[in-house]
């Protein structure tokens, strides 16, 4: 095996996409290197930004906010609690202990509190793709948190393996308007809506788990009990056998799209009204996250109850 390739010292970790190992130490410090790159390149926000981290208990957003506040960055923490038994139990004391820990604010919203059911029986209720659901339930609810704390940018912890396993079904797809907004820094296109960015485009799952264990980072290595048979996955299984066979396809694919295949797509602009029933934006006379609570029985209209910490 390969020796650091700074000190030549015992390797913590491989990268064969970058032929290159590094010690413990190293590594960290190549970790939070590639995070401010990916900060600094795609223009996501200022030093002095507060900043809403999107985070689930997992390997990803823990790596991240982590790697937030070890930079300097103002990153507060929100995690909804869905509710799916000892899955949602053990990622939210991984939150609450994080914070604790840290010193960090973190917001949490419970579904369970707020609506007296829990986000599998919400998928039941509505009939549809479970993370098509959990996605949007969590999109809406975290944006009444921005407005209600004032916020303007949130960070999400999706990575390269994300990304290109989204861009991989996108082409597969021909998803022309996703492939024009599949972008690291997405800017805030309404007054209500905050800019949305992934400073950990730049790296992939085995590097995340990696500085969460070499950090003392707790994180929840269970799956979404929901997710299981969501079509990410397959690309992400396909996309990673030629990462296997050819080291650094990902980044070529998604780089490269950036770089210079992206901008053969165009977004279509269109106009946002306000919903119906809640007032958000929506380009529907009623949002979607509406229809789906009155679909699955419950009332849209419940303010979120925010606990903070």
């Amino acid at each position: 095996m390969r020796r650091c390739i700074k000190c030549k010292g015992e390797p913590a970790i491989d990268l064969k996409s970058n032929n290159t190992a590094f010690c413990k130490e190293h590594f960290i410090e190549y970790f939070l290197r590639q995070v401010s790159r990916a900060i600094k390149k795609y223009n996501m926000f200022s030093s002095d930004e507060r900043i809403l981290v999107a985070v689930s208990g997992g390997k990803d957003s823990m790596a991240l906010w982590d790697a937030l506040l070890s930079l300097g960055y103002n990153a507060d923490g929100l995690h909804v609690d869905l509710g799916i038994g000892e899955y949602s139990t053990g990622s939210r004391r991984i939150c609450e202990n994080f914070a604790a820990s840290r010193g960090a604010r973190l917001y949490i919203l419970s579904l369970e509190d707020m609506y007296g059911t829990n986000m599998r029986e919400i998928v039941r209720r509505t009939r549809r793709v479970s993370c098509s659901v959990c996605g949007t339930v969590k999109r809406y609810l975290m944006n009444l948190v921005v407005q209600q704390k004032g916020y303007r940018v949130v960070a999400t912890g999706h990575n390269l393996d994300d990304e290109t396993a989204a861009l991989l079904g996108n082409l597969f797809g021909w998803q022309e308007g996703y492939l024009a907004r599949q972008y690291p820094h997405l800017p805030s296109t309404h007054a209500r809506l905050p800019a949305k960015v992934k400073p950990l485009v730049r790296l992939g799952e085995l590097e995340t788990e990696t500085y969460c264990r070499l950090k003392g980072i707790d994180f929840l290595a269970d799956d979404c009990p929901l997710a299981r048979g969501a079509t990410s996955l397959a690309y992400k299984e396909l996309i990673n056998s030629l990462e296997e066979k050819m080291p650094g396809t990902k980044q070529r694919f998604l780089f490269g799209f950036w770089d210079r295949g992206r901008r053969n797509f165009t977004d279509t602009p269109v106009e946002l009204k306000e919903c119906s029933l809640c007032g958000q934006p929506t380009t529907a006379g009623t949002c979607l996250f509406c229809r789906l609570m009155q679909k699955a029985g419950l009332d849209p209209l419940i303010q979120p109850q925010v606990q903070e910490m």
